[in-house]
């Protein structure tokens, strides 16, 4: 609890640190770039000045200081017109465009748009129009805090997937962790259980019930198996699947309610051959059969069907329980998700992950209808990945 806590307080601390620097980002550079406006637009003022004084036939002007004025406006692009708004000259534009009139008029029709012109009275009553547009260095100013709150979101991302995926690790470790520690408590009690039985069977042969014993033992053994494996990759060999499906309901047919109805409906097949790992397959359908038969709530007809194409085995595990609504499709295959008041919602998390990332098949509702049942399909490839 004290890390859950320790983590959230950090993932709010990160986020809270950087809203404040996007925001203080935002309000620096908005009040810098007003300011750079307010020079921007002084320079040129100072510019179209210098450019009216050195027009006059005054001879008394400093004409070298003017010129120097004009030739250090290389940042802003203007435009000098006319009265009538006819193009007289263009600075600060692309070089190689700047001798189309077709182009310096388009980009006169869009400076008008972004800054009030500047007049520069002539003699005689006329004068001229100066347009000018923000220069590079400032456009680049207004765009990079917006640039900067990207590099914070994805900052953000990235840090939640990578406390997020610290979190995920723990939790898989201490997973395996309490399953190998009940693989090793397991195995001492049942390794006792099958000597017992075999000195019962030797003993007193009499006695049928030691071979149901037997067989109890022999699922306990498969269980210890199943969570000794947990973590490690399992190895893959070509099995046939029907021999499995069966032999893993049949074990739970003798143990479920009679009131279940067990249907095979493979009767003409007899081997289909699939890359599986026995131990962890078998696992698959006692899973799902034994969720279909808590769906039904212990009455009803659970029907296996087998079907094969080219490349896939199809397994279709059908019930008459309660069903399932659309929209809890996906939700039922996430761990924890459950609808029963006992249970911790694993089963069909555990089914998915075996199928998804160690056989490299498919898990999914195939169709389901509240309150007549439902139909999961498992997808198997047939030839090794």
């Amino acid at each position: 609890m004290k890390i859950f806590r320790h983590k959230t307080f950090w993932k709010f601390f990160l986020l809270l640190f950087a809203v404040l620097i996007g925001m203080g980002s935002l309000i620096y550079t908005e009040n810098l770039v007003r300011k750079l406006k307010i020079e921007e637009r002084k320079n040129v003022a100072l510019w179209a000045e210098a450019t009216r004084l050195i027009s006059l036939p005054d001879t008394s002007q400093n004409v070298e200081f003017l010129s120097t004025i004009i030739e250090n406006n290389n940042t802003v692009p203007v435009i000098l017109t006319d009265e009538s708004d006819s193009i007289i000259s263009a600075r600060n534009f692309d070089s190689r465009k700047i001798i189309d009139y077709k182009y310096i008029r388009k980009e006169l029709e869009k400076i008008k748009e972004e800054n009030k012109p500047i007049v520069n009275k002539l003699e005689n009553g006329h004068f001229n129009l100066i347009y000018y547009k923000d220069s590079i260095i400032l456009t680049m100013l207004i765009f990079y805090p917006y640039v900067q709150l990207g590099f914070i979101v994805l900052f953000i991302i990235v840090s939640y997937l990578a406390f997020s995926s610290s979190r995920k690790a723990e939790q898989n470790q201490v997973w395996v962790g309490m399953s190998k520690e009940t693989a090793h408590q397991l195995g001492t009690p049942t390794s006792s259980l099958a000597g017992w039985i075999e000195v019962l069977q030797n003993k007193y042969p009499e006695i049928s019930i030691t071979g149901e014993l037997a067989r109890d033992v022999e699922r306990l053994e498969k269980v210890t198996e199943r969570f000794s494996r947990i973590g490690s990759k399992p190895s893959l060999t070509k099995e046939n699947i029907v021999t499995i499906i069966t032999r893993t309901v049949d074990y739970l047919k003798s143990r479920a309610s009679s009131k279940v109805k067990f249907i095979y409906d493979y009767s003409n097949k007899n081997e289909v051959l699939v890359p599986v790992n026995s131990a962890l397959f078998e696992w698959v359908i006692e899973n799902v059969s034994k969720n279909s038969i808590d769906a039904m709530e212990g009455s009803g007809e659970i029907t296996i069907c087998i079907a094969e194409t080219e490349k896939h085995a199809l397994i279709d595990i059908s019930d008459t329980g309660k069903g399932i609504p659309k929209s809890a499709f996906n939700k039922i295959f996430n761990p924890g998700f459950t609808t029963k008041q006992r249970g911790w919602g694993l089963g069909l998390s555990l089914a998915k992950r075996i199928i998804e990332e160690y056989h490299n098949g498919k898990i999914f509702v195939r169709h389901s209808e509240v309150g007549k049942g439902s139909c999961i399909r498992i997808v198997m490839n047939k030839d090794k990945f």
